[in-house]
């Protein structure tokens, strides 16, 4: 029986060392770093007031940034204006040529106020009309924190209008947008730049 024993000992210290052996190759063979993760889209608004630098909420806003990356993907921005900008409150633009041209869009989409983010200062929502599923491509950059555009029912007097983003750089412009003289030109002009604010273009980072 003790002759068995020591044979069968033997036996056993190989295989551990075999498996110790694999394990330790597998450890070294398994160096590769992780992928690393990609942020969340910025999109750079240079307009002829200055350059503007958007993040967006992909996580919160999912519709609301696709709709909005798709029109810059398309160039739909480029050469629109700030058409409407009111101190205190927002600057407004995405939907006009400097002629006064309303650009042709695709379809609304749906409201997503409901998303917990807020219209405070710095941050880009999407304008719509009195229709909570009626924005398209125009959009307005908050200049205070505008609590009473925020979701508070899901009504179309509560439902809000949908932030999707904040700037990240630029703010300085914005304000420099927002204190340009003003005058009345009208319907959706009642606000308009006396001196034309142009986006020139609109690109991903």
């Amino acid at each position: 029986m003790k002759t068995a024993a020591r044979s069968w000992l033997p036996g056993i210290a190989v295989a551990l060392a075999l498996t110790l052996s694999a394990c330790t190759g597998s450890t070294t063979e398994n160096t590769e770093p992780a992928p690393v993760e990609a942020g969340p889209p910025v999109v750079i608004l240079k307009t002829s007031a200055g350059v503007i630098e958007l993040e967006l909420f992909e996580d919160k806003a999912p519709e609301s940034v696709k709709n909005f990356l798709q029109y810059v993907d398309d160039g739909f921005y480029d050469g629109t204006m700030f058409h409407r900008v009111i101190p205190d409150f927002m600057v407004q633009g995405g939907g006009y040529t400097s002629d006064r041209t309303r650009k042709e869009t695709r379809p609304p989409i749906k409201n997503e106020a409901d998303n917990g983010l807020k219209n405070e200062n710095g941050t880009i929502a999407m304008a719509r009309t009195s229709a909570p599923d009626s924005a398209t491509a125009q959009f307005f950059i908050n200049v205070k924190n505008n609590t009473f555009l925020d979701h508070t029912a899901p009504t179309r007097e509560g439902y809000g209008y949908a932030v999707f983003g904040k700037v990240i750089a630029g703010m300085d412009v914005v304000e420099s947008i927002e204190n340009t003289p003003t005058k009345n030109g009208g319907g959706a002009f009642a606000n308009l730049p006396e001196s034309e604010v142009l986006i020139e273009s609109a690109k991903r980072k």
